[in-house]
Parts: C-alpha cells; sequence; structure tokens
C-alpha cells in the first residue's frame, strides 16, 4: 500500500486523512515513555510542554487550521524535535469518528497500545463559545460542539488517560456547567476515573494572569496503568510542580499604573518576584534579537493613543498597556483586543507575546504565515511552563501508580 506523504514538502492544504497506516509506521514498543495524540494542537505550545517533560512521544497530531500546523511543524524542526510517528491530520476532528477514518484511528491507537507504556489523548477544544467575552453560545455553538467531539473520541477510542483543557467559562458559567457536567458522566459511564482543577499559569511560573479549567481522566482497568485509578485519584497531587498560589501572587505590592515614556528605563521594584515580571521574560527570551522580534501590527491610525496611554493600564478591554514590573493579562491577541508594549509606542511583537506565554527562547513561528494567524495561534496556545508543569505531574501519577 502507497504512503501517504507527512513530511513538510507535502501539499497539507488538502481535507485529508494525511498519517501513516498503523501498520507502516515503526514504533519502538519497547520504550518507556507515554505515547500521545494530540487534538486541537494549534503551535504545539501543549504537545511541547508534555514532550520537553522527556516521560512522552508525540505520535499523532491533528489540527484543522493550515497556517497553525504549519507553524507546528516549522517550530519543531528548529527545535531538532522529530516529527510525529503517526504524522498529522488536517481534517475536521468529527472526520475521525467516521467510517474509514475513524477505522485508521483505531488502528492506530491499538498500534500505539502494544507498547508497554499508557497511551494518553491532549486538546483544548476551541473555547469562544465558553468564554464570558467571546461568542457564550455554549454547547451549541459551532466550537462548543468540539468539546462533545472530543469527549466521543476519548469514550470510542479509550486511551488509558486523556487531558481536557478550557476556558473558566466552562467550569463557572451555570448553562456551561451543565454541560460540563454531562461530559463528566458520559466519561465516568465509559470508565474514566476524573479529576479538575481551575488553575493559573501565574502559579507555575509564567508571567500571565491566565484560568483555566484542566480535567484529566485515567481509564479503570488500564493495564499499561498498572493500578486502579479510583482507589488513588483523591491523591492526584495538583500542586506538586505549582511554584505558589496565583491568590498570594496577586496580593504582593506590584506597582500601579505609570505615565508612558518612550525608551526610559526604570528600576525594578521591590517586594514581588521578579521572574514573574514582563520585563524578566523580555530580556530571558531576548525577544530584540528574536526571529519574530518584526512581526508586529503597525497602525495606519491611533498612533496618538499608544502615546497617552499609561505604562500599567490594562483593565480596559482592549488597548491594554503592559507594566513592565509586572506580569500580562492574559493574552489573547484577537476579537479587537490590542496589548500595547510598555515603554514603546507600539503593539507587542510576536517575540514578545511568545515571551509572554513563557515559551523557550528557540521557538519561533515562520514568517510566512499571515501575521493575524501568528498572534491567534500564540494566544490560543496553553502556556508552556503550565503544560510542562502538568505533564510532570500525570507522568509522577503514573510512574509512581497513585502513590
Amino acid at each position: 500500500m502507497k504512503k501517504k506523504c507527512v513530511y513538510p514538502e507535502c501539499d497539507l492544504s488538502l481535507q485529508s486523512f494525511s498519517v501513516l497506516e498503523a501498520g507502516d509506521a515503526y514504533l519502538d514498543n519497547t520504550s518507556k515513555k507515554m505515547s500521545i495524540f494530540s487534538f486541537f494542537s494549534g503551535a504545539g505550545f501543549l504537545d511541547l510542554g508534555f514532550e520537553l517533560s522527556q516521560q512522552y512521544e508525540i505520535r499523532f497530531v491533528n489540527e484543522i487550521q493550515l497556517s497553525f500546523l504549519q507553524t507546528y511543524r516549522y517550530s519543531r524542526r528548529k527545535l531538532r524535535l522529530s516529527e510525529p510517528t503517526f504524522g498529522y491530520s488536517v481534517a475536521d476532528i468529527t472526520w475521525l469518528l467516521e467510517g474509514e477514518s475513524f477505522a485508521r484511528m483505531r488502528g492506530l491507537v491499538e498500534k500505539a497500545k502494544e507498547g508497554v507504556a499508557p497511551v494518553g489523548f491532549i486538546g483544548g477544544p476551541p473555547c469562544p463559545d465558553f468564554s464570558v467575552g467571546g461568542k457564550n453560545k455554549g454547547q451549541h455553538g459551532e466550537n462548543g460542539k468540539l468539546s462533545g467531539t472530543y469527549v466521543e473520541l476519548i469514550c470510542r477510542l479509550r486511551p488509558d488517560f486523556f487531558l481536557f483543557e478550557n476556558v473558566k467559562g466552562l467550569y463557572r458559567t451555570v448553562k456551561h456547567r451543565a454541560f460540563f457536567e454531562e461530559l463528566k458522566a458520559k466519561l465516568a459511564k465509559n470508565g474514566y476515573v476524573l479529576t479538575e482543577r481551575l488553575v493559573n499559569a501565574l502559579s507555575y511560573g509564567a508571567p500571565q494572569d491566565r484560568e483555566r479549567i484542566l480535567m484529566i481522566g485515567f481509564q479503570k482497568g488500564s493495564e499499561r496503568l498498572g493500578f486502579a485509578p479510583e482507589t488513588v485519584i483523591d491523591r492526584f497531587p495538583w500542586e506538586r510542580h505549582a511554584r505558589k498560589d496565583a491568590g498570594g501572587i496577586k496580593l504582593l505590592p506590584w506597582p500601579d499604573r505609570s505615565p508612558f515614556r518612550e525608551g526610559v528605563a526604570t528600576l525594578a521594584p521591590k517586594g514581588v518576584p521578579l521572574e514573574l515580571t514582563v520585563q524578566h521574560w523580555f530580556e530571558k527570551n531576548h525577544v530584540t534579537e528574536h526571529p519574530n522580534a518584526g512581526h508586529f501590527f503597525k497602525p495606519r491610525e491611533g498612533l496618538k493613543k499608544f502615546l497617552v496611554i499609561d505604562e500599567g493600564d490594562d483593565k480596559k478591554k482592549s488597548y491594554k498597556r503592559l507594566h513592565r514590573w509586572r506580569y500580562s493579562p492574559t493574552a489573547a491577541y484577537g476579537n479587537n483586543e490590542v496589548h500595547l508594549h510598555p515603554y514603546h509606542a507600539r503593539r507587542i511583537t510576536v517575540a514578545e507575546a511568545l515571551a509572554i506565554q513563557s515559551l523557550p527562547r528557540d521557538f519561533q513561528l515562520p514568517a510566512t504565515i499571515p501575521l493575524s494567524d501568528m498572534f491567534k495561534t500564540v494566544g490560543n496556545g496553553v502556556p508552556f511552563l503550565l503544560a510542562n508543569a502538568i505533564a510532570k505531574t500525570i507522568a509522577q501519577f503514573i510512574v509512581k501508580k497513585g502513590g
């Protein structure tokens, strides 16, 4: 059977299942690294957090947005990471539940399950339909439906564990919470033991106030897990890799607003963790020398507005000016939300946005994709340090068999 190409020179514009057949892919079944199937992968921030924990290998990647998938592959090449064993899919995730494509997916998962290590699904379905600041259409919105589709895929393919990530609106808004409870009930009915937590990226070292709901499930009776998760799930160590409580961090004496002064240096304040400040991460990631340093929106109008907004005035819906000696508000760069540089009269660059998402310095986006897609995929991603911490927590829970 002819293999479908999965390498960068291939045409990924077709809505096709561009992966290897299960029988054609080489898989080292003696590897102790856990296999990961990634969905709604975006630029791969969540995947990178798992992979760089050294406990997992990315086997399969699904992302419907072509420019995001191009970014995913480009960044992996720059970081010298290998291609996923089973390749990529640019199809709508609902297509993976249908006919021949589902049979292929099942074959890939079964192939991975031949190994000694557990198999996991990770993904954060698009969230505008559950976001108070977004469409707020809930489970009936086009994006909202994808949460149900992801859960259906989990229930039918039965990975040993999974991670589900979404906005806090799914957790806190009454009408969305009912849908979330339905998803949990379905997962429980299909043999999954669940644990959930509302987390903040600040707690894990990212310079950003970003709350997300995380739900993690483990399959009862899984031979690869080697323990009964239902007997130890209440001991899941959510706090093991959290550095500090976000609530306590916010109570520290952070500096308030100050008049905008173009290019003027200021002294670092005392009494706050500098490693959580925007300025620290700009310096840490060498943002002025980064390949994406020149990628930012240049206004046709509105420059005067850039000159009068105070440093640290980030409470507006848009035109938020960051403070160099504070953490950033949630990195959301779509829907007309504009974030301004603390001490330059411009919007932040892609390089600066990547730093706020706590990405490694060498992570970069290709210059060939549209600028709007660059900011969208950065804003959609899970902060790297949060992803990495959760990956380590899951791995340690499994390796120690819940102990």
